[in-house]
């Protein structure tokens, strides 16, 4: 036997009563030269269905009479001869031929010989003359294959051929077909029974009746208390929702609809078909104008594709843990309509969400689709809406990029009270999987594919649901450390702005959140920003042309370079070099030696206190040079910061006035050249900053200045997202550099002298 554990020889008797209770092992039989694959029943085994595996002791077993002493056609009294038939069996190790013997007991019946099978764990491929059976075994691991691997029921039965019969997978018997309808009836049982539905065949699930739901997602009369509304308020008991569609999920048309028999129609995730198609018919595909970006990507998907019944299904899911809503998936026609997504909408928030007066709806092009919604439901005898439900949409930060500018205050999750940290987009993730069995959905029934989808949004909530408890638990430790680095982030930048106006922004906040729609374009920075902009350009070119005029054939660096100097190509370069100018030398200065010549003034360094440190001047008594030169580092290090602060804005204004809104090749080029010029000056800040920077910490032997004046990193320099991307995601974290909340200069800050704040307001 190739099956039992360790190595076993027996004579064919032994053999077959070694595995009596072993139909499905594979065995091989010398024939005097090598080993050769044969079967039990090619041995003589015989299966007793029934009493254990032994012989019905009402059966009469041998229909030889001369042997037995009865005449043919003669039993022993009260004695039946035994019914004995061929049948195909499928099992995880393989496709197996068995000679059984049925049951003769008095009160068994020809007809009933399926549920003798059942009996043996196995599952009838036909319920009179039964043929083919398969075990629960087999029928238990394609159901898992299916979700976990992906397989198809093709796939699936060739790899158990090939178990079978590995070199001529050809000769074993073709039980597909077999394998397909007793899958389907496998899984609705197993589903039926799940939800407590297995013994009671009066009582029908209803809508959803056999689907998972997320256990964390507030349900009234499942897990809310029964004073939740005097516990929780509206902010806390709130539904989100993130619809999308999948246009990879497609659906070939039938060829015989009326042959299809649905098992389970509606009982699960995907909506009722019959209510759906008149729900269609009774609509009027009205084309909106849309004020905001035009999605022609998702109208116009497989619009030309005449043999689809099906170009995609759209799905309604809870937006902080991904778990599909029952009865809310639905198909799609032609491109993703209003009146597919308002079906699906409809019937996931009128699943368990009695009493609850607040929803917040995701949608890729909820700014458009929320304009009409209410009148669309108004209009339709099929769509419903709980009475006195408050929707808030919103756009996923990650298409929220490719709207409108006017879209993102709006409709932006950031400005949403109780959305946390989501970012609307959870759906994408959920369909990836689904990808790898659309192309096998493609072609079945409707039924069929309606069962599969069911079982593989169920599969998924069901692990959503097991690992509820361990993900909360993260993402809980998670957000409890961003809250408090944010909190300090935010009472820093506090520090160093004015108090009057931060009482005033919070009070506008406060408001835009209660009133929401257009007061909500507090957030807008192009709204009055025009003029503030004409004058913030006018600043800096000023300063710009001040500072060249002031500085012609100079430029200061640490030291003074005259315009003509052979060295001046070579300066950026030696700039590069870190370390290289006020380095900590111990050692003591010597006087030149009279032999060697002497350099060209213009051409000699200028050595200043802080070239010899702190502790030797303090040494010999420098203390004024050494106050003299901290004063005027500690003014350069708050000059190049002002100058790196304006540079990066003015960079960040290219990119946003100029180059992303250039309409040529030309004028992006161009763009691209002048944000060059930009970035050479905030370098050059940079390195003036990084030696002033050195100079105060060789002069400060206390390092209480040095603390205020850190080091810049390159990450620092990157162009402030909140000017160029204010739609980007990942907002809830991100940090301002820490040079933009130096209280050094506060006339930079302070709006009331025309500062920096009034500009970026």
């Amino acid at each position: 036997c190739m099956s039992c554990t360790g190595v076993h020889a027996w004579c064919g008797p032994c053999a077959v009563k070694a595995h009596r209770n072993l139909p499905f092992h594979k065995v091989q039989r010398w024939n005097g030269t090598h080993y050769q694959a044969t079967s039990l029943m090619d041995l003589g085994f015989l299966w007793h269905v029934g009493h254990g595996g032994g012989p019905c002791p009402q059966a009469w077993e041998n229909p030889n009479p001369e042997e037995s002493g009865y005449v043919s056609g003669e039993g022993p009294p009260n004695y039946r001869r035994s019914f004995r038939s061929q049948m195909t069996i499928v099992h995880t190790e393989g496709i197996f031929t068995h000679e059984v013997s049925w049951c003769s007991c008095p009160g068994s019946d020809p007809i009933d010989l399926h549920l003798s099978l059942l009996r043996e764990r196995l599952f009838p491929a036909s319920i009179s003359k039964p043929k083919t059976a398969f075990t629960f075994e087999v029928l238990n691991h394609f159901l898992i294959d299916a979700l976990e691997c992906k397989t198809s029921a093709m796939s699936f039965y060739q790899k158990l051929k090939r178990f079978t019969n590995n070199a001529f997978p050809d000769r074993v018997p073709d039980r597909y077909r077999e394998l397909m309808r007793v899958s389907r009836l496998w899984r609705d049982l197993k589903h039926r029974k799940w939800f407590g539905f297995g013994h009671d065949t009066e009582l029908d699930p209803g809508e959803g009746g056999l689907a998972l739901f997320c256990p964390a997602c507030p349900q009234p009369g499942i897990n809310l208390p029964p004073d939740w509304k005097a516990r929780y308020d509206s902010e806390t008991v709130t539904r989100q929702y993130v619809i999308n569609g999948n246009f990879t999920a497609q659906h070939m048309k039938m060829n015989k609809p009326e042959w299809d028999v649905s098992l389970s129609d509606g009982k699960g995730y995907m909506v009722s078909e019959i209510p759906y198609q008149n729900h269609l018919q009774q609509s009027l595909d009205n084309k909106e104008r849309s004020t905001c970006s035009n999605h022609r990507a998702i109208n116009a998907a497989n619009i030309n594709k005449s043999n689809l019944q099906s170009t995609g299904i759209g799905a309604t899911a809870c937006a902080r843990h991904g778990c599909f809503v029952p009865h809310s998936v639905v198909d799609f026609q032609k491109g993703e309509r209003y009146m597919n997504t308002d079906y699906s909408i409809c019937n996931a928030l009128s699943y368990h969400s009695e009493n609850i007066t607040t929803a917040l709806v995701i949608y890729d092009v909820g700014c458009q689709w929320s304009v009409n919604f209410r009148s669309r439901v108004k209009s339709s005898s099929s769509l419903f809406l709980p009475s006195g439900l408050e929707i808030i949409p919103a756009v996923g930060k990650f298409h929220l990029a490719a709207h409108k500018l006017s879209c993102f205050p709006r409709y932006s999750l950031n400005f949403v009270k109780g959305a946390g940290h989501l970012d609307g987009e959870i759906l994408e993730t959920l369909w990836a999987p689904f990808n790898k069995i659309s192309p096998t959905a493609r072609s079945m029934t409707q039924a069929h594919r309606q069962e599969v989808y069911d079982d593989h949004m169920r599969d998924s909530n069901w692990k959503k649901l097991v690992g509820m408890v361990p993900s909360l638990l993260k993402k809980y430790k998670t957000s409890n450390k961003c809250l408090e680095d944010m909190n300090q982030a935010y009472e820093q930048l506090n520090a160093v702005l004015d108090a009057n106006k931060v009482a005033r922004w919070e009070l506008d906040a406060v408001k835009a959140e209660a009133d929401r729609g257009e007061a909500l374009n507090i957030y807008l920075q192009e709204v009055k920003t025009s003029e503030k902009r004409q004058r913030l350009s006018s600043r800096i070119e000023k300063f710009h042309s001040t500072g060249q005029a002031f500085l012609k054939g100079l430029e200061i660096d640490g030291a003074f370079i005259p315009q003509d100097d052979p060295a001046f190509c070579a300066q950026e370069d030696q700039e590069k070099e870190d370390g290289k100018f006020w380095e900590d030398d111990d050692t003591v200065l010597e006087a030149p030696d009279e032999e060697v010549q002497e350099l060209a003034s213009e051409l000699m360094s200028i050595w200043m206190p802080s070239s010899i440190g702190a502790a030797k001047l303090m040494e010999i008594g420098l203390h004024d040079l050494l106050k003299e030169e901290m004063e005027l580092r500690i003014g350069q290090a708050n000059d190049c910061l002002d100058q790196l602060r304006t540079d990066l804005g003015s960079k960040a204004m290219l990119y946003r006035q100029n180059f992303r809104t250039a309409n040529s090749t030309r004028e992006g080029t161009r763009t691209k050249k002048e944000i060059q010029k930009v970035v050479v000056r905030i370098n050059k800040h940079v390195r003036s900053y990084q030696r002033a920077r050195k100079a105060i910490l060789r002069l400060d032997l206390n390092d209480n200045i040095g603390e205020k004046f850190k080091e810049i990193q390159p990450e620092d320099l990157a162009v402030s997202k909140e000017v160029t991307e204010e739609n980007r995601f990942g907002q809830g974290v991100s940090k301002m550099a820490w040079f933009w909340m130096v209280d050094g200069e506060q006339n930079l800050l302070n709006g009331d002298s025309g500062g920096l704040m009034e500009e970026c307001e």
